[in-house]
């Protein structure tokens, strides 16, 4: 997500703006790049070395240890120090063994500790999501659960269905059980937070969608499905993990332990924010059995190993030949031909290639895992920092673009639709769209319609997008087949879903195995919703500001107001109605940036400020619009002149359009989930 750029010393409404869109932006970048999953737009730009000649040329170099280790040495330093990232870990397996295994920079930049690929632990956010699926794949393999069964014979309390339908393993292991986002207490610094059961049982999100139907990465329903196998199998969570897959692997150095055991403390990695020079605290995440991992890149390359051969490292099972042919090859297709969610692990197909893998992202580290199925080859990399700009994103979708196009290139698609044919399928996208991964009823479904991507077209009608690529330019698309398009120069699809000649939704393969993109409903959409809620703030701060001015003019030329007691009164009211709804949307704005800035704050700690910004906020916009409606009335019926009148006017409709966002986005609701 690109950094921000403001000036805070303008005007009282350029600060107003500049809270807002820092909130927003913040709320966004961090919302998208915690345990979750990657962001729809790809951070960057990150300086990497130019592709060698070979590569752009498409010729396969031998995918051995010497040329891999060139590669990366060519590679990894240079982009670490141009990212600002201290360090780095990359693994390649092939044909059961590791081929590569090497650490870059520093585990710890102020002691200049290197990176140590065999013991060095880096978090990897989601990608334990895998650990938790194989461990669900266990229990489906010995028949203690149904993957198509109503996950709520598993547990001791209950999901809602929805439709009249409930929520199977499958769907969450899919990522359409149709959860909303849920956030509270997904991370802190705090080893005394509530563990993932708390989480659980404390609040269920409401399932806005069908079950089934739309793509919505959940944490929640990972967590679920940890707390399935840990009721299943009658072991803690973690004991389970240790028992099952760590021992077995001999992955010594690997935990799902929060805060780490005495023993890997040690070996742990330190993680950094860019410009910051000293480490932040150990990360404890939440929904633990969604992203609480610590590992080293040589423990995941047994992990890899394992599921590249059927199942087995080095003689000991993980899971059977079928099952985990199950788990790769299982895939939902909801907008062909992007990639699809498998059982767990997603698509990240690339050069015609069948790649499964995942992503993950704590605050500090940020991690990716690719399996190359037919070629039996799996490529893992994390980095402890963010980077500048967020360059860790972009840099690990380099790694695997060049590693793809290096060892395993493919003749660029030079299919085309008919320039006129094309024209009229990019109109049809053109808008602004809602990711399906929300909120919607919690007060953080107020961030939505600040978000909401928009496609244009450019002059010659050529889709135009936010997306972008790892050199940090807007990504151009040419249309392939109809409704198909793919990036120029780049491996990046956008397809669209066409229902009786619209476009229903659409998404690009960084994101489609669980997010798309659908048309807002008319009242929520941000191409007027946005600049009406912003021109109505400025209408109420410049009334606030203008007020005192008046009556410091008036006074200072005696010059009396020209108003009955009942108006005067209404005029007052109406003063102080605008004061309110002002303090009550920057009220909301410092509270969310506050929020996503700090996470240790979302959670019980903020419960207290949160109910009272809740309830200033409902008494501030419902009764600060029924106080314009008075002063409306007496200045329309009075001798005021037609400027006043039309301030009226103004007044009433600002309210209006504050109040409609409040009560479209959950803002007129006092609750603590979230």
């Amino acid at each position: 997500m690109p950094i921000l750029r403001f000036r805070l010393w303008r005007t009282p409404v350029s600060l107003f703006k500049t809270i807002v869109a820092v909130a927003l932006a913040t709320a966004l970048s961090t919302a998208m790049a915690q345990v979750p999953t990657p962001p729809t737009t790809q951070p960057g730009p990150v300086p990497v070395p130019p592709a060698a000649t070979a590569e752009a040329d498409g010729m396969a170099h031998p995918l051995d240890a010497r040329d891999a280790n060139t590669w990366l040495d060519g590679f990894m330093p240079y982009a670490l120090e141009a990212s600002g990232i201290p360090g780095a870990v990359v693994v390649v397996v092939k044909d059961g063994q590791v081929l590569t295994s090497r650490g870059f920079g520093y585990a710890d930049r102020e002691n200049r500790t290197p990176v140590d690929p065999a013991t060095t632990l880096f978090r990897i956010g989601s990608v334990s999501k895998l650990f938790t699926w194989t461990a669900v794949m266990q229990m489906v393999e010995a028949g203690k659960i149904d993957l198509d069964a109503d996950i709520n014979r598993y547990l001791d309390f209950t999901i809602p269905p929805r439709a009249g339908k409930p929520v199977t393993m499958r769907q969450l292991m899919q990522h359409v059980a149709g959860f909303e986002e849920q956030s509270k207490g997904i991370m802190t610094e705090d080893p005394r937070s509530p563990g993932f059961e708390t989480v659980l049982k404390r609040w269920v999100p409401q399932r806005v969608f069908d079950a089934g139907t739309t793509p919505a990465y959940s944490n929640y329903g990972a967590t679920l499905a940890g707390y399935i196998v840990q009721r299943v199998s009658g072991q803690p969570y973690d004991d389970y993990l240790d028992d099952h897959i760590f021992k077995p692997l001999g992955m010594t150095h690997a935990t799902a332990r929060q805060p780490l055991p005495a023993a890997l403390s040690s070996s742990m990695a330190k993680g950094y924010v860019f410009g910051e020079d000293k480490p932040r605290a150990f990360e404890i995440v939440g929904p633990a059995p969604a992203g609480s991992m610590s590992a080293s890149g040589e423990d995941m390359a047994r992990f890899m190993i394992a599921h590249l051969q059927g199942g087995t490292y080095q003689g000991a099972r993980l899971l059977g030949e079928a099952a985990t042919r199950q788990m790769h090859d299982s895939p939902l297709t909801l907008l062909p031909p992007l990639n699809r969610m498998e059982l767990g692990f997603f698509e990240t197909n690339i050069n015609h290639r069948e790649v499964i893998g995942h992503l993950g992202d704590t605050v500090l580290f940020h991690t990716a895992l690719h399996l190359f199925l037919r070629e039996n080859v799996g490529l893992y990399v994390s980095f402890n920092s963010g980077g500048r700009d967020g360059a860790a994103g972009s840099l690990r979708t380099a790694i695997l673009q060049r590693f793809a196009d290096r060892y395993f290139p493919a003749p660029e698609d030079t299919a085309r639709v008919d320039p006129e044919t094309s024209a009229k399928h990019a109109a049809m996208l053109v808008g602004h769209w809602d990711n399906s991964r929300v909120s919607k009823s919690t007060f953080l479904a107020a961030l939505n319609v600040f978000v909401q991507p928009k496609i244009e077209l450019d002059a010659e009608h050529h889709l135009v997008t936010p997306f972008k690529g790892v050199d940090g330019t807007p990504l151009k698309w040419v249309e392939t087949e109809p409704f198909v398009w793919r990036a120029v120069g780049g491996h990046e699809r956008l397809a669209a879903k066409v229902v009786d000649g619209k476009v229903t939704r659409f998404s690009i393969d960084l994101v489609s195995p669980f997010m798309v993109f659908e048309r807002p409903a008319a009242g929520q959409n941000g191409a007027w919703l946005v600049p009406a809620l912003l021109a109505a703030a400025v209408a109420l701060l410049l009334t606030v500001l203008t007020w005192p001015v008046t009556a410091l003019v008036r006074r200072h030329y005696h010059v009396p107001a020209n108003r009955s007691v009942p108006a005067r009164r209404a005029y007052r009211l109406s003063r102080i109605a605008a004061l309110s709804i002002v303090v009550a949307l920057v009220a909301w704005a410092a509270l969310v940036l506050t929020l996503f800035s700090h996470l240790s704050y979302m959670s019980d700690a903020s419960n207290g400020v949160l109910r009272a910004v809740q309830v200033f906020g409902i008494v501030a916009f419902v009764g600060g619009w029924l106080a314009m409606l008075p002063h409306l009335v007496t200045v329309w019926r009075g001798p005021s002149r037609w400027p006043a009148r039309i301030w009226s006017v103004v007044l009433v409709l600002s309210a209006s359009v504050v109040l409609w966002f409040a009560w479209t986005f959950a803002l007129l609701r006092v609750s603590v989930l979230y």
